[in-house]
């Protein structure tokens, strides 16, 4: 079996730096889908991704698909001739589907009789042959969500192609792509090497476009910014602020990485630090610095495209950039500080929440009336908490808000220290946005965990309440996040508050606006405790247990969790699959009982085996009710273990259904105290072996 190498890249004008690592991974997914497809094995995969190129080279891909036998078989002998021996219509028609004759089909014998037979050896293709289908067909299912056309043509991509460059070794491999034809030539650097090179053969690539100022791998010139970057840093004597998609974003724009140190205006600082850092990361793409305290530093790093002659001219243009950047902040920051946050709420009454649930300022008093509740309900400054939530979104009406609208919260906070609002409320204000993402931090404070319950209660109520739940992908309020965001808050933070209790402050802070408080106080807790679902897969939490602990419902996320954790103990016991089988086969056998007795009669216990399980429930009761009252579900889950071997004897040895009504009645009783002990906890009848 021969074996080359395969390149294939596409060549284009600056691709969105955002989308670069996606585009890239998909494109190469696509090409070696496309290979496995066609039965063509390989040995290494190399992707390759720079701002004007996506690329992957296949090492030791097969050249051709090997040939293979094809069996088609016609109808039954029986059938295929007639009593004088000649050929019957199905035969001709099998016949001529195949391309040949009736008299030159095989035989095939079976057990169940003989049939017609063709068998042929079809010649496999060239990987020449198929390459042009495979580009095509990954480029067709590429993500690209809004195309563009160039020139005069009609051809659409997500930026204009200008080279397509497939090899297969030395050979250049004959396709088309949008009215571009293959060749063995690439684009160097735009700026250090603006001619065509040409690469001798695929598995040079690479080192070709490096000798022309281009470092083709996507993971390499990553590492290379990291490590310039940390390197810069130290000379600093400071700390890089590290944000992977802002790596990932430079990484995107930049062909030949060259890391370079700047500066600005100490005076600055005195503006929070937070929205310096973010006008230097997301409007510039550089690299903030910060000390061992985590203080700003007046520094910062960029990644130039380009190893200037005159670096301090490429220095003094990025500062010359950023200055004005930063005078705007400057000069938001103080202007904002001429107007306290509590005279800011007036104007959220004119910024819009949603059309049927008012503004913003209806959802400031509502989430300051919930926040009050919540922490009276911790046992936290129920008063601190209110004002907090009053405030919590007067920064959105805030000259800096308006303008970095990614600082709001945080912006809040400082402004609540400069009117001289307590610590708490300041903090309280910052965190009720909190966790803004999967693995942010949480609120610290009860009064800020009581913040940012309320907000997030308040969307969650109010959308359920107007019917715009989410359906499918869609969530535009973010509805979902929301609801992680609670559900970790009263985990992670060990609050011990009920789900119904919140959810009916939040109705209740709406008033009149819910018209089905009833209904909506199912459908928002309904839909927490779904997503406890989806939270604890991520964590590789078997859904079986999520499910057993589901169907009791149980409403306190914390006591949810404690049950998830024991149940997922319990699981890996030597007793559960055999109690969990038992469960199943009780919950079974009640569910076709008329009715079920609430207590037992000793006097009616005869067979030894029913005797021993009774004993054993009595024996174990008080022990798994203390457990379990005092959340301690894995004691009492061990507990529940041992009765195993007298559960297993009672169905060994005792009929259920028997003769005697009253006796039936009472064995049935007997299982239902069984299974009750279990729905304390969870129902492991749902357990999979």
């Amino acid at each position: 079996m021969d074996t080359n190498d395969l390149l294939i890249e596409l060549g284009t004008e600056e691709l969105p730096p955002k989308s670069l690592k996606h585009l890239s991974d998909a494109f190469t997914q696509g090409i070696v889908a496309q290979l496995e497809t066609a039965r063509l094995s390989f040995d290494q995969v190399r992707s390759f991704a720079s701002p004007r190129r996506l690329a992957v080279c296949i090492e030791g891909v097969q050249t051709a698909q090997a040939d293979e036998v094809v069996e088609k078989r016609g109808p039954a002998v029986q059938a295929a001739f007639d009593a004088e021996g000649n050929p019957t219509k199905a035969a001709q028609g099998w016949a001529r589907g195949v391309g040949i004759d009736v008299a030159d089909a095989q035989r095939l014998k079976t057990d169940k009789g003989e049939w017609l037979m063709y068998e042929a050896t079809v010649k496999g293709k060239s990987l020449t042959e198929l390459v042009q289908g495979m580009i095509e067909t990954a480029v067709k299912q590429l993500p690209i969500p809004k195309t563009m056309r160039w020139g005069s043509g009609s051809h659409q991509f997500i930026r204009p192609l200008h080279r397509l460059t497939v090899l297969l070794g030395q050979q250049v491999v004959p396709a088309e792509l949008f009215g571009i034809q293959s060749s063995n030539k690439v684009t160097g650097h735009r700026f250090h090497h603006s001619t065509d090179v040409t690469v001798p053969h695929a598995k040079q690539y690479a080192d070709v476009l490096r000798d022309a100022h281009v470092i083709a791998d996507f993971a390499e010139r990553k590492a290379m910014i990291q490590q310039s970057v940390i390197e810069l840093a130290e000379q600093e004597s400071g700390i890089p602020v590290w944000d992977e998609d802002l790596v990932d974003e430079v990484t995107s724009l930049v062909e030949y990485p060259v890391a370079m140190v700047a500066g600005f205006d100490a005076s600055f600082l005195a503006v929070p630090k937070e929205a310096l850092i973010y006008t230097m990361k997301d409007d510039q793409r550089y690299f903030p610095l910060v000390d061992t305290q985590n203080n700003l530093l007046p520094r910062f790093i960029f990644i130039s495209n380009i190893q200037s002659s005159d670096p301090v001219q490429v220095t003094s243009g990025n500062e010359k950039v950023i200055r004005p950047r930063l005078a705007d902040a400057q000069f938001f920051f103080e202007t904002d500080k001429k107007t306290p946050l509590a005279d800011r709420i007036g104007k959220l009454d004119s910024v819009l929440f949603q059309k049927e649930l008012g503004s913003i300022g209806d959802k400031a008093r509502r989430i300051a009336a919930n926040a009050k509740a919540i922490a009276g309900a911790l046992h936290a400054d129920a008063n601190a908490a209110e004002r907090a939530g009053l405030l919590a979104k007067a920064d959105l009406v805030s000259n800096m808000v308006m303008e970095f609208p990614e600082v709001q919260g945080v912006m809040g906070m400082h402004y609540a220290r400069h009117d001289g609002e307590s610590e708490v409320v300041a903090e309280a204000i910052e965190a009720h946005y909190r966790p803004r993402f999967a693995g942010d931090e949480l609120p610290v404070s009860h009064e800020g965990c009581a913040v940012a319950l309320a907000d997030k209660l308040d969307t969650l109520v109010g959308i359920f309440a107007i019917g715009q739940t989410p359906k499918g992908d869609r969530d535009p309020f973010g509805l979902r996040r929301a609801a992680i965001g609670m559900l970790r808050i009263l985990v992670e933070k060990q609050l011990n508050l009920d789900l119904n209790m919140l959810v009916k402050t939040a109705i209740e802070s709406y008033g009149t606006l819910v018209t089905k408080p009833s209904e909506v106080q199912d459908q928002v807790v309904d839909f927490l405790l779904g997503r406890f679902r989806a939270w604890y897969q991520d964590q590789q939490i078997p859904v079986d247990v999520i499910q057993a602990v589901l169907a009791r419902r149980p409403t306190v996320a914390l006591d949810f969790d404690r049950r998830v954790k024991a149940v997922t103990e319990f699981r890996s016991h030597p007793q559960a699959e055999a109690l969990a089988a038992a469960n199943k086969r009780v919950s079974n056998i009640l569910s076709k009982a008329e009715s079920v007795n609430s207590s037992i009669d000793e006097g009616l216990l005869s067979e030894t085996a029913e005797k021993a399980l009774y004993g054993a429930l009595q024996g174990i009761r008080e022990q798994v009710s203390h457990a379990a009252e005092s959340g301690d579900y894995a004691a009492a889950l061990t507990a529940l273990a041992t009765l195993r071997e007298p559960v297993d004897t009672f169905f060994d040895e005792v009929m259920v259904n028997a003769d005697d009504d009253a006796v039936r009645a009472n064995r049935l009783a007997l299982l239902n105290q069984l299974r009750n002990q279990f729905l304390n906890i969870a129902d492991i009848s749902l357990l999979q072996s």
